[in-house]
């Protein structure tokens, strides 16, 4: 009977703690895709431009004549684009796409060369 009873008290803290950690991963999911504060996760916003990352890459590398070799998505106050990094022989560009019109809002020369670039930053985190 003991044992009996120690299994059902252990079941139940072990149905608490996982209704727990589910009400946490609803509320985190909820405030990720638009919740009360209104912030969105890019991965979630990505799904309503109306140009896609892959035409995006696509435009970047014909506009310069070269390869992509990073993408991402980006949620700014002038609107929504995808910052492309596109190599094109031995230099490398950093080309604006704007995922609604699809068109490029800029392209300029990487400058990621020890002057405090992406890299330098991503470093020292």
């Amino acid at each position: 009977m003991k044992t009996l009873n120690r299994t059902m008290k252990y079941g139940a803290f072990a149905a608490i703690a996982v209704a727990a950690s589910v009400a946490g991963a609803l509320a985190y999911a909820e405030k990720q895709e638009g919740g009360k504060d209104g912030a969105e996760n890019d991965a979630i916003a990505v799904t309503r431009a109306k140009v896609s990352l892959s035409q995006a890459v696509a435009l970047a590398e014909q506009h310069l004549n070269g390869k992509a070799s990073r993408a991402e998505y980006e949620r700014t106050k002038q609107g929504d684009a995808y910052e492309i990094e596109v190599v094109n022989g031995t230099k490398v560009f950093d080309v604006r796409v704007d995922a609604e019109k699809g068109v490029i809002l800029s392209s300029a020369p990487d400058e990621a060369d020890g002057k405090g670039g992406r890299e330098d930053r991503d470093e020292k985190d």
